[in-house]
């Protein structure tokens, strides 16, 4: 079977795209007209506040999915958090859930394309899953590409309607519009406000689907709050101010009973454009909200049985990619089973239902955080952090039960009933393939027997996959240490006093206690991570910058030489010994040089390179990344030229680059901003990515 992991190619404006289409259909297209129902004009302060209430979920999203990029999102938080079986209700729920509210958005293209032709829906909607399956299927790329048009040009048109409604309100006078159609401005009382909150709360609800593609997402860490948070503003700020353009265009009474009140309000104010082209564009921007909604719903839908095959959870044909990179089986059954629900169901009434549903992981979200948070465990590491916590959490989890609330008995029976199918199918099916536990057991030292130590190691492969940020001075480290060129050695131990006397002259601690912490180690300390190599780690109180000892045995240090018993590895012979120490204050920092290191040794010619590698420089290069590793000799024949006689202080670098090593005739040299450069001089110099390569063209002109 092919490999499960799905390529990384989702930016920025493709998180923003899928959260965006997520949530602009019905929420903007039918409920107005029933909200203001409710609470008549306030139902403008009703959406705005919608956006503020969904905030807890969404930055609880958003940590959650820096931390875990993992494809299924939602069903992987919760799994790793709160264990299999809550992991299960969330994944086969939120399946099912998203199943409904996506064939809903595509059945209710249907009141909009009525306006001006009479198609049969359901076939309509069938047609449309089918398009999108085969466009998800080709490539996630591909698909967001697609929502990335159907977003631009729905947002985009908004916009002008927004802007249009706001210039026909202002040029009838603001005070004179908001007398005769903002007053009473709650009619209703505020009972009927809230109620109206509860009602178009689920208008954001698609803000966090694209944590489902999160493993899909290019440098998560950025993209996935930054475009969560773009989304949000979005769909806050076009929302707030579409529905008081609707409130202040049309009458009252006529706007409470109107299921397509944004194609009214423009039919009404925008009368300047030939052949009803203000209605027209707004049919344009609802099929694209509808069809985008729909789109994002089958992409972000297809990852929970995904994910939760990869698990065991379900049946393993879920986890098979095609050609490409995209799980293909699992889009498939997915879209399929939308299509039966279309033919068989009143997709409709279930979709509401299922927004309860929504709302109940919305909380389990916010719990999760608390939950990681509270584990204590080191591979914990978000690049975005949720502020506020945990006050932000627990807000999130009573809005949840107070919205839950507010959807009336019948909403609740049905989550429940999802809930207790979702548990049978968990204890009969799926809880004998299951071993792990979530985070929860990590929480409470009482319950530290049953304390799933595989998440820890799981967790250490997220941090391996998601590679360093740009803040981490991997390549600085590397450049600056220290090595031991050994021929043959049979004392472990004396390797470590050596590395220690080395890491004591750059760091104010002593010989005695460094040794002490490389050698009193907990479990772990001492990583085999490749054959032939072993990393060993340790952190230390002072606040000191992150140091490197490099460590070859040309002819090996064999099992039957270790008499010391402070190496626990169990390799048959070590070439290759790291040693790291860094400051206990920078945990994840640590964590993830140390999956970097574990990345670079991984490659089957590691080994071979390692024990050809003629001096210390080679050594160290073969630990720097390519993208950000540029080995240059200079000659009087080309452009490095111009490097020639200058002191290195007067070299001119892009961005932050820098020289770390010359090697001048077969000996290395420590750089210096006197030292002058020579012709025939090797320079090894590392920068960002960026500026690597900008460095490269330059060269090449």
């Amino acid at each position: 079977m092919k490999q499960t992991k799905l390529a990384k190619e989702l930016n920025l404006f493709d998180v923003y795209a899928i959260s965006t289409g997520a949530m602009f259909s019905s929420g903007f297209f039918l409920l107005p007209g029933l909200a203001s129902a409710e609470s008549g004009p306030a139902v403008v302060l009703a959406y705005l506040i919608g956006g503020f209430m969904v905030l807890p979920a969404m930055l609880s999203a958003a940590e959650l999915s820096t931390a875990m990029p993992k494809a299924g999102g939602p069903y992987y938080f919760l799994d790793r958090s709160l264990g299999p079986m809550i992991g299960t209700i969330g994944g086969l729920g939120t399946w099912f859930a998203l199943i409904f509210k996506s064939a809903f958005a595509l059945i209710g293209m249907g009141a909009y394309l009525a306006i001006f032709v009479e198609m049969p829906i359901k076939p309509v909607a069938i047609s449309l899953v089918v398009f999108f399956m085969l466009m998800n299927i080709v490539g996630v790329k591909k698909t967001s590409g697609l929502q990335g048009i159907l977003v631009v040009t729905l947002v985009s048109i908004l916009i002008f309607f927004v802007v249009q409604g706001l210039f026909s309100i202002f040029s009838s006078g603001v005070a004179e519009v908001n007398e005769h159609q903002f007053t009473p401005f709650l009619p209703f009382g505020y009972e009927g406000l809230i109620a109206t909150v509860g009602l178009i709360f689920v208008s954001y609800a698609g803000l966090t689907q694209v944590a489902s593609v999160a493993e899909e997402v290019q440098n998560p860490d950025r993209n996935i709050p930054l475009g969560m948070i773009l989304s949000l503003l979005t769909a806050t700020i076009i929302y707030v101010l579409g529905v008081y353009v609707m409130v202040g265009v049309l009458d009252a009474d006529a706007l409470r009973e109107d299921l397509t009140p944004v194609a009214t309000a423009a039919e009404a104010m925008m009368t300047w454009l030939p052949y009803d082209g203000g209605l027209l564009l707004v049919v344009i921007a609802a099929i694209a909200a509808f069809a985008s909604t729909g789109n994002a719903g089958i992409m972000s839908a297809a990852r929970y049985p995904f994910a939760m095959a990869r698990d065991k959870l379900l049946w393993h044909k879920f986890t098979k990619v095609g050609r490409f990179d995209t799980p293909m089986v699992a889009i498939m059954i997915t879209s399929g089973v939308m299509i039966f629900f279309i033919l068989a169901l009143d997709v409709q009434d279930i979709a509401k239902l299922a927004s309860a549903f929504m709302l109940l992981i919305f909380g389990f979200l916010n719990l999760a955080v608390i939950i990681m948070r509270e584990s204590k465990i080191e591979e914990y590491d978000p690049g975005f952090s949720s502020p506020f916590y945990p006050w932000m959490q627990i807000a999130g989890m009573l809005i949840t039960i107070w919205l839950i609330s507010e959807m009336g008995l019948v909403s609740v029976l049905f989550t429940m009933g999802m809930i207790i199918a979702c548990m049978v199918y968990y204890y009969y099916f799926a809880y004998k393939n299951v071993k792990r536990e979530g985070a929860i057991y990590h929480v409470h030292a009482r319950l530290g027997q049953r304390r799933y130590e595989g998440l820890e190691h799981e967790m250490r492969n997220i941090l391996r996959e998601k590679g360093l940020r740009e803040e981490d001075p991997y390549e600085e480290l590397v450049s600056r240490a220290d090595v031991i060129d050994l021929k043959k050695y049979n004392d472990y131990d004396d390797i470590v006093k050596q590395a220690c006397d080395l890491f004591s002259g750059k760091i104010d601690t002593s010989v005695g206690k460094l040794y002490e912490a490389f050698t009193q180690f907990d479990e772990g300390s001492v990583i085999p991570i490749s054959d032939g190599v072993a990393l060993n780690h340790s952190r230390v109180v002072n606040d000191v910058l992150p140091e490197m000892v490099l460590v070859r045995i040309r002819d090996g240090l064999r099992v039957d030489d270790k008499k010391s018993e402070n190496y626990q590895g169990k390799e048959d012979e070590l070439n290759c010994i790291i040693f790291i120490i860094s400051p206990k204050n920078n945990s994840g920092q640590h964590l993830r040089i140390i999956a970097q290191i574990a990345e670079m040794v991984g490659s089957s010619s590691f080994l071979e390179r390692w024990n050809a590698a003629e001096n210390e420089g080679e050594l160290r290069e073969i630990l720097l990344r390519d993208e950000r590793f540029l080995k240059l000799k200079l000659s009087a024949n080309d452009k490095t030229q111009e490097f020639i006689g200058k002191m290195i202080k007067d070299v001119t670098l892009p961005g932050q680059s820098l020289i770390t090593i010359i090697r001048r005739k077969g000996e290395i040299k420590i750089p210096h901003g006197i030292t002058v450069l020579q012709d025939g001089d090797e320079l090894s110099i590392i920068g960002e990515v960026e500026d690597i390569k900008e460095l490269k063209d330059m060269l090449k002109k």
